[in-house]
């Protein structure tokens, strides 16, 4: 049987105390109030909440004093905070100190509901795998992996899975999105972690040596093979290959390697022996695998053999909540690796990272705030960014139709405008977001609300 969602609304306005905990009420969670911080925390020290609704201001204490609270005793509960409009710095530094998620006000009925089940289904990855958040809190185990959006918690959870078993793992995610740290993680956290971890950029290895470089060639296998040469699965024997854009390897080496993931053997170039390997393979690309399969790029048969567990990395606007953590991780690691100082952003900065699209990625903002640590310019940082179009830029530009006599439905009229400009726009969000004219955060809210999968 599901269990009621249990809420905690603190709100010192009594009016929009109760319209929030009817609206909770109505949609059948179960709701209890406080109105300041100290009483919240008395009925905290008393009963576990699913999810903490609290307003920013609350008399001498504020909603963030209340998440730290939350973050130290209850640190798996989901936490929502609602700023007031404009505020975009409370909102940026309540996500850099753990919460879920945050509303503007006003906000509308379906963002409230919207945002508590998002802060719910993070409080569910937390408490399915709190071992392993335990773990992260120090940002050791998984390799320089950070954040803690519900997204990547469910990449900590299947890593965490799957690190100690000896299954293929293909890692796919666009670029910049940590595919290699992911790899890394698995490979650090398992069995094999003190034997070697050895990368390949299958895009990187000319086709004229790929294959002794990949499997070794015998003393004079071909001209100038003056000595025995190890080939890196080899050289790889107990620990990890993991084989980064596998979407680019020759027709050729795809059938070395399937016979290799089907045998666990390899043949030397200019050998007739086998020898017999233990090395776990993990493959990344940033490439469709399955289309490619049905252009005729890659062999199907190796594709099926590399997908036996995926995991895929979230872009980055995915993960907004974490945007500002891992600006602050960057400053300190550049910082730290240049020797200077750790340098803090505005907070028009921090807004206008928030809003950007970010088509490169971590390594994007990792690159941009490293620049920003040697230069101390924030306008370096920021320049180049693609806003949505001004309002200026919006007038004429709707589309020109006549209302029918009888009228018609408003909300079959939103979903179709959406899943059309989702088709146009190939399944691409952030730009079916910009041709509706419409923040990329609102149309996310509006793609849940009409359960429309791209």
């Amino acid at each position: 049987m599901k269990s009621i969602v249990s809420i905690l609304v603190v709100e010192d306005e009594p009016d929009q105390r109760e319209l929030i905990c009817d609206i909770l009420s109505v949609s059948n969670f179960k709701v209890m109030s406080a109105d300041c911080v100290e009483q919240a925390i008395l009925m905290l020290k008393k009963n576990c909440y699913d999810v903490i609704f609290s307003d920013w201001k609350l008399g001498e204490l504020s909603g963030l004093d209340l998440l730290n609270y939350v973050r130290r005793n209850q640190p798996n509960s989901g936490f929502i905070i609602a700023t007031a409009y404009g505020t975009i710095s409370h909102a940026v530094e309540a996500l850099q100190q753990g919460a879920d998620d945050y509303l503007s006000k006003p906000f509308q009925r379906q963002e409230l509901l919207l945002t508590i089940e998002k802060a719910h289904k993070a409080s569910q990855l937390r408490s399915q795998n709190q071992s392993l958040t335990a773990q992260l809190s120090e940002q050791k185990q998984l390799v320089g992996i950070v954040g803690n959006a519900p997204c990547m918690q469910k990449v900590y959870q299947r890593i965490d899975k799957v690190s100690a078993t000896n299954a293929t793992v293909l890692v796919l995610g666009e670029s910049g999105t940590g595919k290699e740290l992911a790899a890394r993680a698995l490979h650090e956290r398992s069995p094999r972690c003190l034997e070697k971890f050895i990368a390949i950029n299958c895009g990187a290895i000319a086709e004229s040596i790929a294959e002794a470089e990949l499997f070794g060639a015998e003393k004079g296998a071909f001209t100038g093979a003056n000595t025995l040469k190890i080939g890196r699965f080899e050289a790889a024997n107990k620990g990890t290959v993991f084989l980064d854009e596998i979407g680019e390897l020759s027709p050729s080496l795809q059938a070395h390697l399937l016979r290799f993931l089907q045998e666990s053997c390899i043949t030397r170039l200019g050998s007739n022996d086998e020898i017999k390997l233990d090395v776990r393979i993990i493959a990344a690309t940033h490439r469709d695998l399955a289309k490619e399969v049905e252009m005729g790029n890659f062999r199907e048969d190796l594709y099926y053999r590399l997908n036996v567990i995926p995991i895929t990395m979230p872009a980055l606007r995915e993960r907004q909540q974490d945007i500002a953590v891992l600006a602050d991780h960057f400053i300190n690691v550049h910082a730290k690796q240049h020797n200077c100082p750790a340098l803090k952003l505005s907070e028009n900065t921090y807004r206008q990272l928030l809003e950007y699209h970010w088509p490169g990625n971590v390594r994007e903002l990792s690159n941009r705030i490293e620049r920003f640590i040697l230069l101390n310019d924030e306008h370096e940082l920021t320049q180049n960014f693609n806003h949505q179009p001004s309002q200026e830029n919006h007038q004429g530009n709707s589309p020109g139709f006549d209302m029918p006599e009888e009228g018609f439905s408003w909300d079959d009229f939103e979903r179709q405008c959406l899943a059309n400009a989702l088709k146009i726009n190939q399944g691409n969000r952030t730009k079916a977001a910009k041709f509706l004219q419409m923040s990329y955060k609102a149309f996310l809210y509006r793609l849940e609300k009409f359960q429309i999968c791209d």
